[in-house]
């Protein structure tokens, strides 16, 4: 997979430098870079990634909405 990473500033102020690093989904995030040797910090984009029918609410038909028929 591939992550969005983000550099951590050494100065307050300082704008992050962003850029994608590959790496397994299994693997712990990254704090330094792995050739730079920069510190920095995985950035999480995105919702909760709900799918339809990956969850179920009380009273509902079990797609993930509720019982009036909307999510």
């Amino acid at each position: 997979m591939i992550y969005l990473y983000e550099t951590l500033p050494p100065q307050e102020g300082g704008a992050p430098r962003m850029f994608e690093l590959p790496q397994d989904p299994d693997d712990a995030p990254y704090t330094v870079h792995p050739e730079t040797g920069e510190a920095i910090r995985r950035v999480i984009l995105g919702g909760w990634g709900a799918k339809k029918g990956a969850f179920k609410v009380s009273g509902s038909s079990g797609d993930g909405c509720g019982s009036s028929g909307c999510c």
